[in-house]
């Protein structure tokens, strides 16, 4: 096994190497599409993608160190079996060559650590299938039928709901200061009106969130179910869950169907979002309250906008117009869904 040492090669030099064709002679691919995200980089052949760990500070985590990104890959492919046992493949090591050169998979001094994946058909993706008009029933049943699977499936976390309703109650107020910095030039009326319902929602009705918890509806989750991480395969896989914090995936299943309801709806297509949570409801008998479900995906919807708020302030390319477009439009989305919570 290759022995670890401090990783000194620039980061640039390893996307300039990854992203080149010669570089996976074992695959031997026509192409190689290298893809930036928050954290990440991630490299996609043709059968394959390999995923490299930013060597970063964040407020979850600290991955400067090799043996921190190593733990956080293993980490990753262990979480996301759980729900795309296939499509995890492992880990490969990112090694150098006697020549100062690197290699995938070599004999030399481990430099970096990749997450490799089964690439996955870019025409079943759910974001893919919802863009153009779909997806078919039968495959929103199929995804409802894996998700109760799973849910059922997890053990309760015994999370105090007090400390539960603490942190909403916090990560709303965040979102309300964040959202009204004055760079952003969003309306502060609409942030105000937005984070005030939903802070008095949940100081109000508090036995709604405290029934979820003596249900055992809590457990640790996918963290961030979105559209463009389910891939509607025969069998539906569901990849990239938050591995990085396990606070954001302890959750209420109603909670993540409602942030994925509420994507679908962004993406035009609502009546794909309410089938996923009909079909789900049946098979598992779990209905919450339907305030409730409004209030979760208003919660959601304004952590989107704030997010999407925050991106906009990173250097170029990133076009902060588009981000800030968007955030108006979670705004307003989260607007409509506390007109649910009277």
């Amino acid at each position: 096994m290759a022995k670890d040492v401090p990783a000194g090669v620039a980061l640039a030099d390893k996307v300039a190497f990854l992203g080149a064709v010669e570089s996976h002679a074992r695959e031997r691919p026509g192409s190689v599409v290298a893809l930036e995200t928050h954290l990440s980089w991630v490299f996609l052949t043709e059968r394959f993608a390999y995923k490299l760990k930013k060597p970063v500070r964040h407020p979850l985590g600290d991955l400067r160190s090799l043996e921190a990104r190593r733990r956080n890959c293993l980490v990753e492919v262990r979480l996301n079996r759980r729900l795309a046992p296939d499509v995890y493949l492992g880990l490969r090591a990112l090694t150098s060559t006697e020549g100062g050169g690197l290699r995938l998979g070599g004999a030399g001094p481990v430099v970096d650590w990749l997450v490799v994946m089964r690439r996955l058909p870019e025409e079943l993706m759910l974001d893919r299938a919802l863009q153009s008009g779909g997806p078919e029933r039968r495959d929103l049943d199929r995804l409802a039928l894996r998700l109760a699977r799973f849910y059922q499936g997890l053990a309760p976390e015994p999370i105090a709901p007090e400390r539960r309703r603490s942190w909403y109650l916090r990560e709303i107020e965040l979102s309300w200061k964040q959202l009204s910095r004055t760079e952003f030039a969003l309306d502060p009326m609409r942030i105000e009106r937005v984070a005030g319902r939903l802070g008095e929602f949940l100081r109000a009705w508090p036995e709604l969130l405290t029934e979820r918890h003596q249900a055992g509806r809590i457990v640790e989750g996918h963290g961030d179910l979105r559209p463009e991480h389910v891939c509607l395969e025969r069998e539906p896989v569901i990849i990239d869950c938050l591995e990085f914090s396990r606070v954001l995936r302890l959750v209420d299943p109603a909670d993540e169907l409602a942030f994925l309801a509420l994507e679908c709806a962004v993406l035009g297509q609502p009546a794909a979002g309410v089938r996923l949570q009909r079909s789900y409801e049946a098979l598992t008998g779990d209905r919450p309250p339907d305030r409730l479900v409004a209030w979760y995906a208003g919660c959601r919807a304004l952590l989107r906008a704030r997010l999407l708020a925050v991106h906009s302030l990173e250097p170029a390319p990133r076009s902060p117009e588009a981000w800030l477009a968007r955030a108006e439009h979670y705004l307003d989305t989260a607007l409509g869904y506390t007109d649910e919570l009277a």
